[in-house]
């Protein structure tokens, strides 16, 4: 079983910091599993890990993203085991999740697709 995320800021059918199942792998192109629907997109794109995540995701807030809330800042988390949003006030170490109600530590030493 391996794992993709984007690895790149674009707008497409993925959401920026979720990791999910790879259904396959091409020279140019990965399977990735989207809703239970395999969502093809340029490999290159596309960040492969062969372990599961297990934790949070810091993402820097996408210009025009109406639908976050402006509370939330210059960057919000994304749960490892489910894909929920939530807000990341201050630096907290780890963060449940009020979707899925695991707890996560929180990757700030990732730098996803930017510093901060």
């Amino acid at each position: 079983m391996q794992w993709g995320r984007l690895q790149v800021d674009v707008n497409c059918a993925l959401r920026r910091g979720a990791w999910y199942r790879v259904a396959g792998l091409a020279a140019l192109e990965a399977i990735l599993d989207v809703n239970r629907r395999p969502l093809k997109v340029p490999h290159y794109l596309v960040e492969v890990v062969s372990r599961p995540p297990t934790r949070w995701s810091v993402v820097p807030r996408p210009e025009g993203a109406g639908e976050l809330p402006s509370e939330w800042g210059p960057h919000y988390g994304v749960c490892p085991s489910c894909r929920e949003r939530a807000a990341l006030h201050g630096r907290p170490r780890r963060l449940t999740c009020n979707r899925c109600r695991g707890e996560f530590d929180v990757a700030w030493d990732e730098e996803y697709l930017a510093q901060f």
